[in-house]
């Protein structure tokens, strides 16, 4: 069998044996891939002829929809693959992709696979300062910007081909940039300029980082393709779905299932473009479209049982949820309304799904699941020991034992969905694959009966809403308002966003902390960081330190924990609201 053919005979398996787990984990075997190209190969081979709708745009202002079928999609791409090659792009340059939902990005992100270009996928949320430490730590040579984010590159003088999607033609010309729609109009015969590696990079995504440089993670075409497969069996994905993944583009669970595991199991990706999330406008789309199976990150999930359930004819036949633990109430509430459980699953930027509840088997209410096929988990304690709750480790070859006993006997190999490395920090990567094994940072316990709870990260890092905030990041930030001297940035639990960034401060001399002073530090916050960084809450605090001078977070944290989601504000602690004319 060639490539393509193994790849389809792993999906294939993973297909048939989508609710019998064991059998699943046992068995299947990841594809040995030498030279390969997903777009190609696969993606193309699929298409050719092929009239079913591939990808389904539906503007909630307007209604509009655009449908793109697997030929179109297969076409177009072709196209726009042809016209970035009449502009110089190449195998291994690196295009920074900074798009929101629209048809444009599938075709870049299809178009750069098939000329083996790297794509870097930056979210239009990203501040200019944001966008020029990422330009700097990535260096790409292309930048493809929707036409409301061109003025954020103001100013950054890297030597970038600037292509703008959107914009009338000749807007932007006195400007330096291209109009991609230009090249529709390119040939829509395609020939590659050699083969594609397997292991060649394709995508670099950026870590929210606990360090003033963020790192990038780097997959290939099979870590990124390929390894997808377990996230497809993971949610459930058959041929002829409709999924909807409510994600942001420019992280990677866009690419999880608004990309790779649905179109790996030919499944139709369905986005719903809005302004803002609305819960009733999410339970219509979901009954007038006919969605059967849909990813949202629990925060959505709080939404969207605050409405009448029930009252919603849903199609949906597998619901999932990932990005930040799931209580149990919601997935009670979500089964009472529409008799199915939601699934909660487990993986990293570095990772595919590794871990979570699939199709046909006992949700364990508070667990992540189980190993997925492909994947063997190990808990090691702070020694490296083998431990029942510890972090969670990936064994990268012979070296160690996984904790689970389904694929006992078996070597046990890197899991394909792993990223190769940090492309911008060596000392990173070997450190993150120290001792024969991929560390996670994240920390869990291993039931009796194979099923994994998640207890917290091993750092500071944590989850507000469906985003990654690095403390590091956002005091850093802080520190540079005239009035404060130290900050520690802690998670303070919130019923809708799980929790929101907290910062203890200590003040200056001679700066008494009130209501101006505060609203002062929120306004400082709110120029200098993303809009899902920025500090939600806010207080004046001696900060407590070890012997040597760190600050012990882990006491604030403790501090907020106690609180529990008690919407009382703590004495001298301000929020957010409190100033409205700052929203």
């Amino acid at each position: 069998m060639n490539a393509s053919q193994r790849f389809l005979a792993a999906r294939d398996f993973l297909l048939r044996h989508r609710t019998d787990y064991d059998h699943a984990y046992r068995h299947f075997t990841w594809p040995e891939l030498d030279d390969f190209n997903w777009a190609l190969d696969y993606f193309d081979e699929i298409a050719r002829g092929n009239d079913a709708c591939a990808l389904w745009l539906v503007d909630a202002a307007t209604g509009q929809q655009t449908k793109r079928s697997f030929a179109q999609m297969s076409e177009h791409s072709a196209r726009i693959a042809n016209f970035l090659r009449e502009l110089g792009v190449g195998r291994g340059d690196r295009i920074l992709l900074m798009l929101p939902n629209r048809v444009e990005l599938w075709d870049t992100m299809l178009a750069a696979m098939k000329l083996g270009a790297v794509v870097m996928p930056a979210t239009t949320q990203l501040s200019a300062e944001d966008l020029r430490e990422r330009i700097e730590v990535g260096q790409p040579t292309y930048a493809v910007v929707d036409t409301a984010e061109c003025g954020k590159f103001a100013g950054i003088e890297a030597p970038l081909v600037k292509l703008v999607v959107g914009a009338p033609e000749g807007a932007h010309d006195h400007a330096g940039w291209r109009r991609f729609e230009d090249g529709y109009a390119a040939s829509p015969a395609f020939e590659p300029l050699g083969v594609t590696r397997a292991r060649d990079p394709l995508l670099l995504y950026f870590t929210s980082g606990t360090t003033s440089k963020p790192k990038l993670v780097e997959h290939t075409h099979e870590s990124a393709p390929v390894g997808h497969l377990s996230t497809l069996y993971w949610i459930g994905l058959q041929p002829g779905d409709v999924h909807w993944n409510i994600s942001s583009p420019g992280w990677a669970k866009h690419a999880w299932s608004c990309f790779f595991a649905p179109w790996n199991a030919q499944a139709c990706v369905f986005v719903l473009t809005y302004a803002r999330f609305d819960a009733k406008t999410v339970l219509d789309t979901l009954t007038q479209h006919g969605v059967t199976t849909l990813c949202a990150p629990p925060t959505a999930w709080r939404m969207l049982v605050q409405e009448p359930l029930a009252s919603y004819r849903v199609s949906l036949r597998e619901i999932v949820g990932a990005g930040e633990p799931l209580n149990p109430e919601i997935i009670e509430r979500v089964k009472a309304a529409w008799g199915i459980t939601i699934r909660d699953g487990y993986g990293q930027t570095e990772t595919t799904c590794q871990i979570g509840n699939s199709p046909g088997q006992p949700v364990v209410p508070g667990s992540m699941g189980r190993p997925l096929p492909g994947y063997r988990v190990m808990l090691v304690d702070p020694d490296g020991h083998p431990a029942d709750e510890g972090e969670i480790a990936l064994p990268l070859g012979n070296l160690g034992t996984p904790d689970d006993t389904a694929g006992a006997g078996e070597p046990c190999r890197r899991p394909l969905g792993l990223m190769t490395r940090y492309a911008n920090n060596a000392d990173a990567t070997a450190h993150i694959m120290r001792n024969g094994r991929y560390h996670t940072s994240d920390v869990a316990m291993r039931r009796d009966d194979g099923y994994y709870v998640y207890i917290g990260r091993a750092d500071d890092v944590f989850k507000s809403s469906d985003y990654r905030l690095s403390p590091f990041e956002l005091e850093s930030a802080l520190i540079e308002h005239e009035a404060v001297a130290e900050a520690a940035v802690v998670p303070s639990p919130d019923p809708l966003r799980l929790s929101v960034p907290k910062a203890y401060v200590m003040l200056r001399h001679g700066y008494t902390f009130d209501a101006e002073l505060a609203r002062s530090i929120f306004a400082f916050s709110r120029e200098r960081l993303s809009t899902y960084k920025r500090i939600r809450r806010l207080e004046a605090y001696e900060l407590p330190k070890t012997i040597s001078g760190k600050i012990r977070r882990v006491e604030l944290r403790r501090r907020e924990m106690e609180r529990g989601d008690a919407a009382e504000r703590l004495p001298g602690e301000y929020w957010e609201e409190d100033f409205p004319e700052l929203r």
